[in-house]
């Protein structure tokens, strides 16, 4: 989206549009939109396409592709996803390698117990539904997850389509675990209690210390996406 950064908005009305192979875009006077890379921003889902319209409707006077989520993640998934699932799946790997989940602290005893309230029924929950088995360690140095593990989660990701991969990536980067991703895509977890078990150490250190404002705004940041990350994926199945 990063040509349309900045600009004038020019169109009277955005709508939804039936373009190539029955896929559904977003129409500027009629005109289809398109990608960074120039391909048409289409989608499958009518949902997501009127919502990515709404997006478009909804800019003023400067067009400003922030306030656009919907629109950049799938123009995001079509542009570098087709030709690169591969890179893009090794890449979500990786932060199952460093699952947040899979890193507990050891004291104090309350926030350990808290991490294994919140945190342990969602690797149960990866091991029974995702055959994935990950281990769990305390302190901050990396161990190395079994490939078992590793192998059964790089199978999930390769099961989505690349609308759904970008979604799954997208909640995983933002909060540190693909364990919780896939939890919230199968709706076992809202996008909310997703936020809360990602923020669980750092909200138990401003409950002792205070609040810290660079912290509440990176809070904000995660929060943004996740919710992003989970309307988009429920657009998709709609």
């Amino acid at each position: 989206m990063a040509e349309w950064s900045g600009a004038k908005r020019f169109y009277k009305e955005a709508s939804v549009i039936e373009v190539a192979n029955g896929l559904l875009g977003v129409g500027l006077d009629g005109r289809s939109v398109k990608t960074p890379a120039g391909a048409e921003l289409a989608v499958k889902s009518h949902p997501l396409a009127a919502a990515m319209a709404a997006e478009w409707e909804a800019q003023v006077e400067i067009i400003n592709p922030h306030s656009m989520p919907l629109c950049k993640l799938s123009a995001t998934a079509i542009d570098r996803l087709q030709g690169n699932r591969d890179e893009v799946i090794g890449i979500t790997l990786k932060i199952a390698e460093t699952d947040l989940l899979c890193y507990r602290a050891e004291e104090p005893a309350d926030l350990a117990a808290r991490q294994q309230a919140s945190w342990q029924p969602e690797l149960d929950w990866a091991k029974q539904e995702l055959a994935a088995e990950l281990t769990v360690t305390t302190g901050v140095l990396p161990i190395i997850q079994p490939e078992n593990a590793l192998l059964a989660l790089q199978a999930a990701l390769s099961e989505l389509d690349d609308f759904q991969l970008m979604g799954v990536t997208n909640a995983a980067a933002a909060a540190g675990s693909l364990v919780l991703a896939f939890s919230m895509h199968r709706g076992r977890i809202t996008a909310a209690a997703m936020f809360e078990k990602s923020i669980l150490e750092e909200k138990h250190q401003m409950e002792i210390w205070g609040e810290d404002a660079e912290a509440l705004e990176r809070h904000e940041r995660i929060r943004a996406d996740l919710e992003e990350s989970a309307r988009f994926l429920e657009l998709l199945a709609s």
